[in-house]
């Protein structure tokens, strides 16, 4: 087939095969394995806390070291996606990851070395909080390497009209991921002690790595993948560039980069939302501890049902840019329209405390609904980078806006600790995650609106 010639789509994709579905299952895989590692920490935070005398803001100082190194390192990962490609950037990832998950195991006596060295400078703090930020430290260095070559791939292995949809896909790895950890991590703990919890969880991430050193290949490459199927996957590139691939092109700088508004818009909407993700994530175990002494086993079917919940939100929410697609929008003007409708739903959280006295199952149902909202936005925000950027530089792009998410949640995750261990003291912790939920709600509203100010159209860039 001369991949120069215009390639029917529709006609195409109907008889092609879906080997590149097998690449997007890999990446919900990797994804789930990413956010198990990640949840462990807050399931098991109520009796950490409690075994090692942590404060709110002791607690959160440990969730803020994670955001803060991943926010740093997503800037980095992104370049070493770009430059080493898919394939090997993902098995350096999950690897550091996965140590780094093992490392949480053997945290305490880590952090009284840690404490002698910091000593030594005048440094004082309790050894077990600096162990877990050393061993969240590590765990954040390889994370920050799975969505970037994560939506690198997706750029491979997808033509635009799907790739929403298949970062959706993947993308609920995150909610599977949520969902399997409060029910595993207690029941690990229980039977084996917390640092069990950690080790067998983190050992996962070497289990996937086998797999995908297996399958996975750029698709030029891929001995797997039709003829017809790699046409169709190139089948919206420009016809003067055919064989356009990540190698393609020179390096590309990030000083380069950001002298476009695009990179600026998915930056912003990426510092004002990603912190309401990890908020939910990192809090709610403790919020529902908080709240109504819902501790342990106790709080698996609600942090169940409100990530059940998130799946739909993820995957319809990548399906939903294609209703504005089929009426003849770009891809980047119908994804914005989809955002818009989605940036209302995260306002139903300001009920949840008002209307919480009634049962918890309110504000889990109400966080349920914002936080199915973010995921189906976050579906959205990651594709547009694709959308106007060429291959070789959307791991970059998207590094870029990994930081300015990651360094959003250290604000909101400190802000937190702050506010929670204020309203504690004057007895009306109430009000502490009213406020809280207040930013969360309106966060997605604002977001859009500057993204929207800075790129107002789809305008692709071609001149990298």
């Amino acid at each position: 087939m001369n991949l120069s010639e215009p390639v029917n789509a529709q006609a195409v994709g109907a008889t092609v095969g879906k080997y590149r579905w097998t690449i997007c299952a890999l990446l919900f895989f990797a994804t789930t394995v990413n956010y198990l590692d990640r949840q462990v920490l807050s399931l098991l935070a109520p009796d950490l806390s409690k075994e090692f005398g942590w404060s709110n803001t002791d607690y959160a100082n440990i969730a803020a070291a994670f955001q803060f190194v991943y926010a740093i390192s997503m800037l980095f990962a992104g370049r070493v996606v770009d430059k080493i490609g898919t394939k090997a950037a993902y098995v350096v990832a999950i690897t550091v990851w996965s140590l780094g998950a093992l490392m949480h195991a053997f945290s305490v006596p880590m952090g009284e070395g840690a404490g002698v060295l910091l000593g030594a400078f005048g440094i004082v703090a309790a050894p077990s909080i600096l162990g877990f930020m050393i061993s969240r430290a590590v765990l954040a260095i390889g994370e920050a390497g799975n969505f970037p070559a994560a939506i690198k791939a997706t750029a491979e292995y997808f033509p635009k009209k799907e790739r929403s949809f298949a970062t959706g896909i993947f993308n609920s790895g995150a909610n599977v991921g949520a969902i399997l950890a409060p029910i595993c991590v207690p029941l690990i703990a229980g039977i084996w002690g917390w640092q069990a919890a950690f080790i067998m969880i983190g050992m996962l991430g070497f289990i996937w790595m086998s797999v995908w050193i297996t399958l996975y290949e750029k698709p030029d490459r891929q001995k797997r993948l039709s003829a017809q199927e790699l046409a169709y996957i190139r089948s919206d590139l420009p016809a003067q560039q055919p064989q356009a691939t990540p190698a393609a092109g020179g390096k590309v700088s990030w000083l380069q980069l950001l002298k476009y508004r695009q990179t600026w818009a998915f930056a912003f909407g990426k510092f004002m939302t990603d912190g309401v993700w990890w908020f939910f994530l990192f809090w709610l175990p403790t919020y529902l501890s908080a709240q109504y002494g819902m501790k342990g086993d106790a709080i698996v079917v609600p942090l169940a049902v409100l990530y059940s919940m998130t799946m739909i939100g993820s995957i319809g929410g990548g399906w939903f840019p294609s209703y504005f697609m089929a009426r003849g929008h770009a891809p980047y003007d119908g994804r914005m329209k989809a955002m818009l409708v989605i940036a209302f739903f995260p306002l139903v959280v300001l009920l949840a405390q008002p209307l919480g006295a009634v049962s918890f199952w309110v504000p889990v149902l109400l966080i349920g609904v914002g936080a199915s909202a973010h995921q189906a936005w976050s579906a959205n925000i990651f594709t547009t980078v694709s959308d106007m950027f060429p291959q070789k530089s959307v791991a970059s792009v998207i590094g870029i806006g990994g930081m300015a998410g990651g360094i959003g949640g250290v604000l909101l995750t400190k802000l937190g600790g702050w506010v929670f261990d204020y309203y504690k003291s004057v007895n009306d912790i109430r009000t502490g995650y009213m406020i809280m939920f207040g930013i969360c709600a309106l966060a997605y509203l604002v977001a859009w609106s500057v993204m929207k100010a800075l790129v107002p159209r789809h305008k692709e860039i071609t001149d990298l």
